[in-house]
């Protein structure tokens, strides 16, 4: 099966039109819908390359469904309700499952996982005071296999294909490192069994794949999935040696004895056989897993892994949630699709396809020109998506981005959205090349590239947008901390030409912002408050907000903790950074620049002359601690929700107890400190064998102890 070029874009331009449909209102129209459906599933499952999101798939295949339980005569044995997407590839051998490898049907709220507890217990014949016990855990977003062991051994591995036949892929299944090529089934009177996994890549190894696949020039790879089921099959297997691959083990499917005999139900709940499979040495998710006593459990156990997925190390797209009691999964049943007796609560979706409209170049603080996409809006985890960064012109070559291409777009979590990658082979010549600019899009000044940066940056200091950003920087949080002067009210005053650089903050004149419309007096006041706590500040905070190049929070704290006053940095020679450590010769260089500069030190002077502070505070000077303290040169990391402090609370004392933070769990960790839903980096941590643990309460008492 192989689509032309014209037939693709016929197919997604089709593909828009039913998204946007609630209805089918005839079977030719449904043939197209069905037709489109197999489209998406050969370039999702055979080509690995999808050009719509799971959840716009999902979307489809809900339609067609939903248009064939009103017209049952429309159905037909080929249509994709009927069967379970194919993934079947010429290059291997066809392979027969032991038990059909069903698709899950899909959830999306705690409506429909509320429906599917009703349809279980009328199934069950179970009331609703009834107790009923699910099993959830993450669904990992990567390749089904299936495997099967005899005699203790493993000899095959096999590929979902069409849920009765597969592709054998044992050689390739034999070079993952989490799959035993023995286990010991024999002691729990098992000869022939088989199970079912993901293949999947961590998030760490994908991000190292791509870099190195963007240093060779390759076309990278859309998400971890991709990097996962491409390698799965692939005919030398010392490729898929190479990628790293990871199996989850998450069913026991089929079990016999010696004598052909059914022992699948010598356990009576599925927790029990993951309790097996983790001692027979099977990678499970054996911290992550839950048993719920009922369906409220289950949501709420959705929920905390709905606000810690992006934290995961593996991508995950929902929940699996299935009947625990295997008596009654076998009561329930399956349809010729999917089991009754288990759902998928999916995520909301994180990618999504869109087209890129136009580009808008933003000057920043120190200059740099960051280009920002305009696409067509997408709901992206729940969140409308109409802005995207490109960071930089290097990453829209890498990616052949053009003016008008249909995009895929990603976000987790709170991170700015970005552009995975473009679709050539949508194109319909319209498109065009992205030029970045030569001149500043606010002053016209010629644009500069330095050795070895990746952003164009505007060279004029004195550019406007580059001084409403400075501004706007300077009495951020991070920096000098001015609550209630945020980028609105600072490019209004900058409008009104009330301020042009920072020391035109600490004189404004209150009783005039107090007749702005929108403010008034006791806003006036609040501000002038804010205004004057910041001139208090320790000077680290002032050194940040200056937006020297390369001069961020870590580093005006360690230049803060040799420095009397901050005019001194007015007559600092070099070879002064350089002896500090952790401050290399470019800071330096700029810091020099600065201060070279006759207006600069003309700023500083007026804001010292209005009651800006300038000298080392308590807070600037380095931290004493006990040489004999428990957390002296030691490294230490919060994960968690913490009860009695927050995160920077936590991080102070523990940098004042002589400990230094990391911010993820290496080799290099010391000590972890547990909160609530500590997820992935506790499981990470007990892995290592040599990070000690604490609780919040443990790491308290040995604060005070100290």
């Amino acid at each position: 099966m192989h689509y032309t070029a014209e037939e693709t874009k016929h197919l997604v331009q089709q593909t828009k039109e039913f998204l946007n449909a609630n209805t089918v209102s005839d079977f030719a129209g449904l043939e197209t819908l069905r037709a489109v459906i197999r489209f998406h599933e050969w370039q999702y499952y055979v080509q690995d390359n999808p050009l719509i999101s799971d959840y716009e798939y999902d979307l489809l295949y809900k339609l067609l469904e939903h248009t064939e339980s009103k017209h049952s005569d429309w159905l037909t044995n080929d249509s994709p309700t009927q069967r379970v997407s194919s993934d079947l590839m010429d290059q291997f051998q066809s392979v027969e499952h032991l038990n059909p490898m069903l698709s899950l049907e899909n959830s999306y709220n705690a409506e429909d996982l509320q429906d599917f507890d009703t349809r279980v217990r009328k199934l069950c014949n179970l009331d609703a005071d009834t107790a009923l016990a699910y099993f959830a855990e993450p669904k990992f977003d990567g390749g089904s296999i299936a495997v099967i062991y005899e005699n203790d051994y493993l000899i095959r591995a096999a590929t979902r294909g069409d849920g009765s036949k597969g592709e054998e892929i044992t050689n390739n299944a034999r070079t993952i490192r989490s799959l035993p090529l023995k286990a010991a089934f024999s002691k729990y009177g098992i000869y022939k069994a088989e199970l079912r996994g993901e293949a999947v890549i961590s998030k760490s190894k994908f991000e190292k794949i791509n870099a190195a696949r963007e240093t060779e020039g390759l076309a990278l790879l859309a998400n971890p999935r991709n990097a996962a089921t491409g390698v799965l099959r692939v005919k030398d297997a010392s490729e898929t040696a190479n990628r790293g691959l990871d199996v989850f083990i998450f069913q026991m499917a089929y079990a016999v004895d010696a004598n052909n005999e059914n022992v699948l139900f010598n356990q009576k709940q599925h927790s029990d056989w993951m309790q097996i499979l983790d001692a027979l040495g099977f990678k499970v998710s054996l911290h992550e897993r839950k048993v719920c006593n009922q369906i409220s459990d289950v949501i709420t156990y959705i929920n905390q892994w709905t606000e810690k997925r992006d934290q995961y190390a593996y991508d995950i797209d929902g929940v699996v949630v299935k009947v625990n009691e295997l008596r009654l999964q076998d009561q329930c049943g399956a349809t010729s699709h999917h089991p009754r007796w288990a759902v998928a609560h999916k995520f909301q979706a994180k990618q999504a396809t869109s087209r890129l409209l136009t580009i808008e170049f933003q000057v920043g603080k120190i200059g740099s020109i960051t280009p920002v996409a305009k696409i067509e809006p997408v709901q992206l985890a729940g969140v409308t998506v109409s802005s995207v960064s490109l960071h930089n012109e290097d990453f829209i070559t890498a990616r052949d981005i053009r003016y008008g291409d249909q995009v895929l777009v990603e976000r987790a979590g709170d991170v700015i959205p970005y552009i995975v990658k473009a679709f050539p082979e949508l194109r319909n010549g319209t498109e065009k090349v992205i030029e970045f600019p030569k001149e500043c899009p606010s002053c016209k000044t010629t644009l500069i590239r330095e050795e070895e940066e990746a952003a164009w940056r505007c060279p004029n200091f004195f550019c406007e947008a580059q001084i409403v950003q400075r501004l706007i920087h300077h009495v951020s949080k991070d920096a000098m901390d001015i609550d209630g002067l945020g980028k609105s009210l600072i490019e209004r005053f900058f409008d009104l030409k009330w301020i042009s650089q920072m020391d035109d903050i600490y004189k404004l004149d209150y009783k005039a912002i107090a007749q702005l419309e929108g403010m008034g007096e006791k806003s006036a006041e609040k501000l002038r408050i804010s205004i004057e706590k910041a001139k208090h500040n320790p000077i680290h905070r002032l050194l940040h907000s200056l937006c020297i190049h390369h001069l961020g929070k870590k580093v005006s704290k360690l230049i803060a903790e040799h420095l009397p006053n901050v005019m001194d940095l007015e007559h600092w020679p070099l070879e002064k950074y350089m002896a500090i450590k952790d401050v290399g010769p470019v800071v330096g260089q700029n810091i020099i620049r600065f201060f070279e500069n006759p207006k600069n030190v003309t700023m500083l002077k007026n804001m010292e002359s209005l009651g800006v502070n300038m000298v080392q505070k308590e807070e600037d000077r380095p931290r004493q601690f006990s040489s004999d303290s428990p957390f002296a040169g030691k490294t230490i990391l919060f994960t968690g929700t913490l009860s009695q402090m927050d995160r920077k609370e936590a991080q102070d004392l523990a940098e004042k107890a002589g400990a230094k933070t990391l911010s993820a769990v290496s080799s290099n960790l010391n000590i972890l400190v547990v909160g609530e839903n500590a997820g992935s980096k506790l499981a990470k941590a007990k892995s290592l064998g040599t990070v000690e643990i604490l609780t919040e309460a443990e790491f308290l008492e040995k604060i005070q102890s100290n």
